[in-house]
């Protein structure tokens, strides 16, 4: 196990009804908040009225910005900066899932810099502050209510980029599965695939002795491998979605790497599809990650026999590398029976950009390229047959 450092500031506020308390709680450190959401679904569903009631009962002012869509856009992150300088917003509400979310994180970045924001993910800037951000969650899938991370697509020059620093982390995030009746089954799938993922960046390591986190990483994946099922059947089961929000959250918190060395290959090598064929980002890491398995397994490939026994069920094999591929196997025929897609044919891909995301997943497009992942080192040539791999 390696040394690590953890922090997790959020508090997390779960259970039934929870989303209405947000107004005591956004009063403790602002006058005026950003209201920041997507489409209309919130309207409709009378969580914006709810929360707006619960601002306005406790005294807090609110300017709003809608629009979010997934793959959130640079160009309405700008938009909320230039609103929350004009308004003097002091505190960024985010209600809604993790594009919401990461697009109010930049929003409260770039408020607080004379720069433009995207000098952030481009790496010319790096002293950040942010302003302090709340969450009321809608979708869990990207954990983002309490991770420290962005993800932002900047539609100009098709690329999607990430940042990190602790400043981005809410204060607080309310997580009320109530919220999550009404979710439509892609969405569902999408984040379930999404969330698996995080759980996958941090558990296939190199790291040994890391027996805990092992066990957590596994018992949060076949969590949610239990119960996306269950909320297909029916969207309105309260258990099942509690388990699902809570592992989500979990899964992205940082708590599941700790001491261990993490990849995040799969979602480098994905972001550069969402970016240019603006696809739904759990529907291609549904795509990436088992085909990145199939790539990498090999340099570990006791880690992923033990996945397909402890996670997807595989009966114990003396042939180590029959089993890691079964555990990959079931894990595709799992994303299937979700109704994800299997292969980027699936997704109306073809090869012609291959090798132009590729170069901007490394940073090989840029002149500085530096190796994807942790488990195994991915050049910009890895990530085409990768690409392939999926095709």
């Amino acid at each position: 196990m390696l040394n690590f450092d953890f922090y997790s500031p959020t508090r997390v506020l779960f259970g039934m009804g929870r989303h209405r308390e947000i107004g005591a709680l956004a009063a403790q450190r602002a006058k005026k908040v950003l209201l920041h959401y997507g489409g209309g679904s919130v309207k409709r569903s009378g969580v914006y009225g709810e929360i707006a009631s619960s601002l306005e009962e406790n005294g807090v002012q609110f300017a709003e910005l809608g629009g979010v869509v997934p793959n959130p856009r640079l160009s309405l992150v700008r938009k909320g900066v230039e609103l929350c300088l004009s308004e003097g917003v002091d505190l960024i509400l985010a209600v809604g899932g993790g594009s919401v979310i990461d697009s109010a994180k930049a929003i409260a970045m770039g408020a607080c810099h004379k720069e433009d924001v995207w000098d952030f993910f481009e790496g010319k800037l790096k002293d950040l502050s942010a302003l302090p951000l709340a969450v009321v969650l809608t979708i869990p899938a990207a954990g983002s209510e309490s991770s420290p991370v962005t993800v932002i697509s900047n539609e100009e020059k098709k690329l999607k980029e990430g940042y990190r620093s602790d400043a981005l982390r809410p204060f607080v995030s309310i997580v009320n599965p109530e919220l999550f009746f009404t979710l439509p089954e892609d969405q569902i799938a999408n984040g379930v695939a999404d969330m698996m993922s995080h759980v996958f960046e941090r558990y296939f390591t190199d790291t040994a002795k890391t027996d805990l986190t092992d066990g957590l990483c596994e018992a949060a994946l076949r969590t949610i491998i239990k119960n996306a099922p269950v909320l297909m059947d029916d969207r309105r089961d309260y258990d099942a979605w509690a388990e699902i929000a809570f592992s989500a959250t979990l899964a992205h918190n940082g708590l599941l790497g700790m001491g261990r060395k993490e990849d995040w290959a799969s979602h480098r090598i994905e972001h550069q599809l969402s970016a240019v064929y603006d696809i739904a980002h759990g529907a291609g890491l549904a795509v990436i990650a088992p085909f990145w398995m199939k790539y990498v397994y090999g340099d570990n490939v006791g880690m992923f026999a033990q996945f397909a026994m402890n996670v997807m069920g595989a009966a114990p094999s003396r042939d180590i590398e029959g089993l890691a591929l079964e555990g990959i196997g079931r894990l595709r025929r799992f994303f299937s029976s979700l109704g994800l897609p299997s292969t980027l044919r699936d997704l109306g891909i073809g090869s012609g950009d291959f090798e132009f995301m590729a170069k901007n997943a490394t940073g090989a497009a840029r002149g500085s390229e530096k190796p994807l992942g942790g488990l195994k080192k991915l050049l910009w040539q890895d990530v085409v047959e990768i690409y392939r791999l999926a095709q």
